[in-house]
């Protein structure tokens, strides 16, 4: 885009043009080492530590495959609908980059593992959108650079770079869907639902952390524009290593406004790469994209094909748990909630930490509220997730058995809460720690009502003449008094039998 080209606004962008997606989804597998080769897997380890002759690409030694990283990739595969193939082979996709020791990944290319599949993804209404998946194959993650002495943390710039090959070798699996058309305005919201439809099936399958903090999940985004839904695919970017849901659907967004903006004014889109920056909510060139003959692909010569047993492939399908969107379905039936309250659960990214608190003793309702009310509006305002507040889902059915059981009311409640929050203990300790058990006992209570009475003696008459909504003057003035501890309904009882 050239420094004239204005974006065009989105929703005039999408009026003017179709948008067509391609989503490239890498998920490092949780096998305990590498893909071909016994270096164990470990995050944060000093730098070049977890390496072996096979991860640093010496002379001389030979790969051998990871039987487990298969296997996942097969339940990953099955997960998608796809079909299994019945022969593949690995293949070396040559590049020269730093932390790629070999000047090869060893990936596959026309033989996947898994082929022909689709996932049906639930936008925030409801609706159901079909991704149709191409291929999803095996291959090895590179190492991580470090550009040092710039001021961007990218190579331009930067007067030296350090390579740190621990995660070179890291099994990974690569789905890469065909071509995403027809959504129209809601391209964006499409893939960002594709994403978190995969990153939570990889943790169901139990096959990865998929913690996109970490990079454990990486997405590349593809994004053309084209006149019609009848004119050919237009020219492709892809957006390079996007890690959090809602990085996705601002990359989709910007690129089509971006590339609206040079089509409009006569411009043709390069094939290329482009970085995504998180902080100015833009992405910048990398390289020009290179298609698959400039990687002149070979099959490896130092792995044999891979024929999974047809067998052992329905063994791993009747293995298979339940995945996310039929326990999403079940467990709505079960707690009682509306389509709208599970679709809000869902979107909120509170699903599991309710089933999570259910399971912990609370009641479906319950656990939705304390998650979908107080808890959100905490995590909203400190600008985290509901998973990264400090609480768990045992401590929020604690709090919910105190408000069932009467110790404590919302009010006082949301006060125990902020205590757990603060490091102070679990709901039981907040309470006692703080003193914030209700005020249930009759003497304390018929003081507190006798003295409202004393301080407010035109409502006491009001009351007396029959105007009972008057009462909740007099609830409120013991309600003030005892820093919301009083058992409202008690109050009112007592305060109904003095008058009468």
């Amino acid at each position: 885009m050239s420094a004239q080209t204005e974006l065009v606004d989105y929703d005039e962008a999408v009026r003017k043009y179709d948008p067509v997606l391609g989503i490239e989804v890498h998920v490092e597998l949780g096998t305990a080492t590498k893909m071909f080769d016994g270096a164990p897997q470990t995050f944060g380890a000093a730098p070049n530590t977890a390496v072996t002759p096979v991860s640093l690409g010496l002379p001389g030694a030979l790969p051998a495959v990871n039987g487990k990283a298969v296997e996942y990739a097969v339940r990953i595969g099955l997960a998608l609908n796809c079909e299994i193939a019945e022969s593949c082979r690995f293949a070396r996709k040559n590049y020269f980059y730093p932390d790629v020791p070999k000047n090869f990944q060893t990936s596959q290319y026309d033989e996947p593992i898994a082929h022909d599949g689709y996932l049906d993804v639930e936008l925030s209404d409801g609706e159901i959108f079909r991704v149709q998946i191409e291929r999803a194959h095996m291959e090895e993650d590179a190492g991580k650079n470090t550009h040092v002495g710039g001021s961007t943390g990218r190579i331009h710039g930067a007067t030296h770079s350090l390579v740190d090959y621990n995660r070179a070798g890291i099994p990974l699996v690569e789905i890469v869907t065909r071509p995403i058309e027809g959504a129209g305005e809601r391209a964006p919201e499409v893939a960002r639902a594709y994403v978190n439809a995969l990153r939570d099936i990889f943790r169901s399958l139990g096959v990865s952390e998929a913690r996109m903090e970490r990079g454990n999940v990486r997405a590349d985004v593809n994004v053309s524009l084209r006149a019609n839904p009848t004119d050919p695919l237009g020219t492709r970017t892809e957006t390079k290593n996007v890690n959090s849901f809602r990085s996705v659907e601002r990359a989709v967004r910007y690129e089509i406004s971006r590339q609206a903006g040079i089509l409009d004014e006569g411009g043709s889109i390069v094939q290329e790469t482009r970085h995504w920056h998180e902080d100015t909510g833009t992405t910048s060139p990398g390289r020009v994209k290179s298609d698959a003959e400039d990687y002149r692909y070979f099959p490896e010569p130092d792995l044999v094909p891979i024929a999974p047993p047809r067998e052992w492939v329905e063994e791993i399908r009747a293995s298979l748990p339940e995945l996310p969107a039929v326990r999403r379905r079940r467990l709505q039936g079960e707690w009682g909630f509306s389509d709208a309250e599970m679709r809000d659960l869902v979107n909120a990214g509170a699903g599991d930490l309710v089933e999570a608190t259910v399971a912990a003793g609370a009641d479906p309702a319950a656990a939705r509220k304390w998650w979908m009310g107080e808890l959100s509006r905490t995590a909203k305002n400190d600008g985290v997730s509901l998973e990264e507040l400090s609480v768990t889902p045992a401590q929020v059915a604690e709090l919910a058995a105190l408000v069932e059981s009467g110790r404590i009311n919302d009010k006082l409640a949301k006060q125990v809460l902020a205590g757990v929050l603060a490091g102070e203990g679990s709901p039981e300790e907040v309470v006692v720690a703080r003193g914030l058990e209700v005020v249930s006992d009759d003497g304390a209570l018929e003081a507190a009502v006798d003295e409202a009475l004393a301080a407010n003696p035109d409502v006491a008459e009001k009351i007396r003449g029959g105007k009972v909504q008057a009462a909740g003057a007099i609830v409120g003035a013991v309600m003030k008094a005892t820093r919301g501890q009083a058992d409202a309904a008690k109050v009112r009882e007592i305060l109904m039998a003095r008058i009468g």
